[in-house]
């Protein structure tokens, strides 16, 4: 830290409450400052950020079907390499994660097709 800083923090450490806000007041008249630009600046921060929005989505079973055949049907048409047995492991596992990190076109196609065949799935 520069010798110009720590000269200035001991010398405010030197100071009471009443004189910081004295301070305090001082500068906020010197550099026409109020206190409502004060606490509105740190405010105007996080609005301004943009909302990233979200580009992989996860197709979500909440709860197992009353038809699991159907189910696992679904699953193996959107994941060709898993097995019938881990398939039915998977709708039996509910509440699970059926598929993952799809775009947005491919998990709404994904939900579409599951809820055409009675499996209710929610994206996230």
């Amino acid at each position: 830290m520069e010798k110009k800083l720590e000269g200035i923090i001991e010398s405010l450490s030197q100071l009471t409450i009443l004189e910081v806000k004295e301070l305090v007041d001082a500068l906020k008249e010197q550099w026409g400052v109020s206190d409502a630009v004060a606490v509105a600046a740190p405010a105007a921060g996080p609005a301004a950020e943009a909302v990233e929005e979200q580009t992989e989505f996860d197709v979500f079973l909440e709860s197992a079907p009353a038809n699991k055949l159907k189910a696992i049907q679904e699953l193996r048409k959107f994941n060709k390499d898993l097995s019938l047995t881990d398939a039915k492991a998977l709708i039996e596992k509910a509440p699970t994660v059926l598929l993952s990190a799809l775009s947005k076109a491919d998990a709404e196609a994904a939900k579409k097709s599951f809820e055409d065949s009675g499996v209710t799935v929610v994206l996230k």
